[in-house]
């Protein structure tokens, strides 16, 4: 019996994933057009845990292969060893399905042995007392672990590590703009509503109306931390996809305006289009590079500046799987040049007097480079996304 459509989604995804250095939810998107929302869930569910857990798999893999694997049956094996440990599918099923996604290759009884021999054995990882374990244990990048080891000391680097790896919470904005009662299920924080259950939001009435959309609550702190009035000139760097741009736009009533700058044309229309559902008609798209805005380009001063650079996104890993395997201390040194480049270039269109405010949903001291009040949110603590915001007054 051939391997599910599910399945076989999840192991072109994992496949493209480890060997091509492909984003996840891209190869997803690309991989599961032909499937029915029941199929492209499960393919979703097992392919982002397998790479979550990657690095967990491959410990178990190395201590019972000792040779070289074919990229497909390594994918079919990881696939296997994750079902069984960390879901409650069928063992049969996981055991028989990832045989069937090594075939036609010799190595489809590998994977049938050593699935067998888990199951019997069990499997054992090591302690997560030091960080080499941990990062075992809790399937992080040795150099990550070893980074928040000593930043945030061993207990509180634990806790996260084991938070990363945990379903992330529902939250959406509710977007007043929209004039629009949302009576669903869940608990409210000022504009955030954590949703009971599972829902499909893009989907639903009240998304099409602009009446929500998916944000976390920690991002939701961001345009709070710009505190936009009504009247007033903002400008939001590097603004796509624009979940903060239209929450600075509702935050002051519409009224003023809210120049989002954005510098990749496709990633800009998409902003105009969500400022449009969202009802944010203040807002108005520049296509620019961020390092290079000035007060020419857009037209004078802003009484608000808000930075939100590219970052590493290490505050995003139980929602984003793949990122932790992206990042590298090489990339997050280059990151932190164009996020300097970036400040810049704010400060010198921020009118005398006027708020800098900067962020990133990251937890990465190299890329904290604005000082001020800061708001530091941690997954294990607030359960929600990892972030960083430093407000500065002129």
């Amino acid at each position: 019996m051939p391997a599910s459509p599910a399945r076989r989604a999840a192991l072109n995804v994992l496949r493209r994933v480890n060997e091509q250095g492909a984003y996840a939810d891209r190869a997803l998107h690309g991989e599961s057009k032909e499937l029915d929302a029941r199929d492209r869930a499960l393919a979703k569910r097992l392919a982002f845990g397998t790479v979550q857990r990657r690095a967990t798999l491959d410990w178990i893999v190395a201590r019972h292969v000792d040779r070289k694997l074919e990229p497909q049956v390594r994918a079919a094996l990881q696939l296997g060893l994750y079902q069984l440990l960390y879901t409650d599918v069928p063992q049969h099923a996981a055991v028989a399905e990832s045989v069937e996604l090594a075939k036609p290759s010799p190595g489809a009884k590998l994977v049938n042995a050593v699935l067998r021999k888990v199951l019997r054995e069990g499997v054992e990882l090591p302690a997560d007392d030091n960080p080499k374990g941990a990062a075992i244990r809790h399937s992080h990048p040795e150099w990550l672990t070893l980074l928040w080891w000593d930043w945030l000391g061993a207990e509180e680097a634990r806790a996260l590590l084991a938070a990363d790896n945990e379903p992330t919470e529902l939250a959406l904005r509710v977007n007043p703009l929209a004039g629009v009662d949302v009576d669903l299920a869940g608990r409210r924080e000022d504009d955030a509503l954590v949703v009971e259950g599972a829902l499909d939001v893009l989907s639903h009435p009240l998304y099409a109306a602009g009446a929500i959309t998916p944000q976390s609550r920690a991002s939701q702190l961001v345009a709070r931390a710009v505190d936009p009035q009504p009247g007033e000139r903002i400008l939001d760097l590097c603004a796509a996809p624009g979940g903060k741009t239209t929450h600075l736009a509702a935050l002051m009533g519409d009224q003023g305006e809210v120049v989002a700058v954005e510098r990749h044309p496709q990633r800009a229309q998409a902003l105009m289009t969500q400022a449009g559902r969202m009802h944010a008609t203040s807002v108005r798209v520049q296509v620019a590079d961020a390092k290079d805005v000035s007060a020419e380009l857009l037209g004078g001063m802003f009484d608000r500046v808000l930075v939100d650079p590219p970052c590493s996104g290490l505050g995003t890993l139980s929602s984003h799987p793949d990122l932790r395997w992206h990042a590298t201390p090489e990339s997050i040194e280059e990151l932190r040049i164009e996020q300097e480049a970036i400040v810049a270039a704010a400060r010198g269109v921020l009118a005398p007097g006027g708020r800098l405010v900067y962020s990133t949903c990251t937890l990465s001291p190299r890329e904290e480079i604005v000082d001020g009040t800061v708001v530091r949110t941690l997954p294990h603590r607030d359960k929600t996304d990892g972030f960083y915001i430093a407000v500065n007054d002129g």
